[in-house]
């Protein structure tokens, strides 16, 4: 392998320069599984930075979606940006959402995971950021590529037990996140929310102090060049619907006492779906009610009163396929995508049965005490098998072609639908006109090329 890559690439004034760009592509798929499964962990981290930095001199660099959002508050382009969560199979299914971006031209489109999603899939920033551009670079993907901190959220239950732990957590994953070139963090402290306080804007008071401060905190952290987009959040998922006195409260009190020159350029609301969808006795998903007209009005205010790229839109890969054009007509700027994709995964034919059967039988034997009482077993696994894809990933990836292939083209058909429906196709031009991607040079082991 070290033999090939001096072929293809050289290292010079402490850069790498692509020599054969079609020989890097040809090495990816075992660069990328070297880096992933290297057991030293600093041999790890080197490898992930020396594969990373590669993809970046072929052209796939991590950017900041800051300055779409900011054309998108100006003047909404009419259409709606997919954010995908994507927990297993991680390279294979990037691939597959990458095919199906050159064929339609989409450059509107965000790469992300979550908090959770970070512990339960095994997946630190560094190597999800690696294996998003490995992905790229192999399908022959060449421009800004965006990569989202989901859900960075302050637990309420650690935060009121003791505050600076629960706030220094959080700090040190925003830390670890920019480092690893996610220039888009979404903060959610909507969890701290206090109820019992007299108005609207005292109930929101918490939530607008923290993400102020945690939004400094990105500021001071990123990169010279680049403006990290943030994104705010009034309405925790699973709760009641967001309304316009809320939105006016939290982004009203947050600009108040943010001093960045640059603020939020989202907001995320609540408007009637669930993480993952509601799983009824028999495993199928209750059908949800998008409050659609909310969405319409959230993203108005936003954008006309602060100059926000509109509401964003969480829980909704599970929605019906007719639901996702009703995104770019209410005027919607992002939708969060994750457990449809998983669902995809786990349902197809082409999985065979006795993996999914072990993967089923690791859960109920290592989550056995998540089974709520009352549940019955299609409901737990439906809830638990998102934690499936982390602690046997090397069995996942070591699946053969011949099974990965028939459950790739499902998921290429989805992303497909989901990038017509929301309208993001040919979106290559202006994502390229309002975003100017910033190469951040990292210190590379010069010994993993000798």
């Amino acid at each position: 392998m070290v033999q090939g890559l001096n072929e293809a690439v050289k290292f010079k004034n402490s850069t790498i320069v692509v020599k054969d760009i079609s020989r890097v592509r040809g090495m990816m798929d075992s660069l990328i599984y070297d880096a992933v499964f290297e057991p030293d962990d600093e041999k790890r981290k080197s490898k992930f930075i020396l594969v990373k930095e590669i993809c970046k001199a072929c052209g796939a660099v991590p950017a900041s979606i800051q300055g779409l959002y900011e054309e998108m508050g100006k003047n909404y382009p009419g259409f709606t940006v997919p954010a995908m969560n994507i927990r297993g199979l991680t390279y294979d299914v990037v691939r597959a959402v990458f095919r199906k971006a050159l064929q339609m031209k989409v450059g509107a489109m965000i790469f992300e995971i979550a908090r959770s999603e970070i512990g339960y899939t095994k997946q630190r920033p560094l190597e999800y950021s690696t294996v998003v551009l490995a992905a790229a670079v192999k399908e022959g993907y060449s421009g800004p590529v965006f990569i989202q901190g989901d859900h960075f959220q302050l637990v309420r239950r650690n935060f009121l037990a003791d505050a600076a732990p629960e706030t220094n957590y959080v700090k040190g994953l925003i830390a670890e996140a920019i480092e690893a070139e996610f220039y888009n963090i979404d903060i959610d402290a909507s969890t701290l929310v206090d109820l019992d306080r007299p108005s609207v804007k005292e109930q929101q008071r918490p939530n607008f102090e923290m993400t102020a401060e945690l939004s400094s905190h990105v500021r001071n952290l990123q990169p010279s060049g680049v403006e990290v987009s943030i994104g705010g959040e009034i309405g925790e998922i699973g709760k009641q619907n967001s309304n316009p006195e809320e939105a006016r409260a939290y982004l009203g009190g947050f600009k108040e006492i943010f001093k960045g020159a640059k603020g939020l350029s989202k907001l995320s609301v609540q408007t009637g779906t669930s993480h993952g969808g509601v799983p009824l006795p028999d495993g199928t998903l209750a059908k949800v009610k998008i409050d659609f007209d909310t969405l319409q009005q959230l993203s108005e205010l936003s954008r006309k009163e602060f100059g926000l790229s509109g509401a964003v839109q969480h829980g909704a890969s599970t929605l019906p396929d007719e639901a996702f054009n009703m995104f770019p007509e209410t005027g919607t700027s992002e939708v969060h995508l994750a457990t449809g994709f998983q669902n995809i995964i786990f349902d197809s034919k082409a999985l065979p049965a006795d993996f999914k059967q072990e993967t089923y039988n690791f859960l109920k034997s290592e989550y056995a005490k998540e089974w709520k009482e009352g549940q019955t077993e299609e409901q737990f696994i439906y809830s638990t098998r998102k934690k499936g894809f982390g602690p046997i990933k090397k069995k996942w990836w070591d699946l053969p072609e011949a099974v990965k292939a028939p459950i790739m083209k499902e998921l290429e058909d989805k992303f497909g639908l989901l990038f017509e429906k929301l309208k993001v196709g040919n979106t290559v031009d202006l994502v390229n006109k309002t975003v100017k991607p910033v190469t951040v040079q990292k210190d590379i082991n010069p010994n993993l090329l000798k």
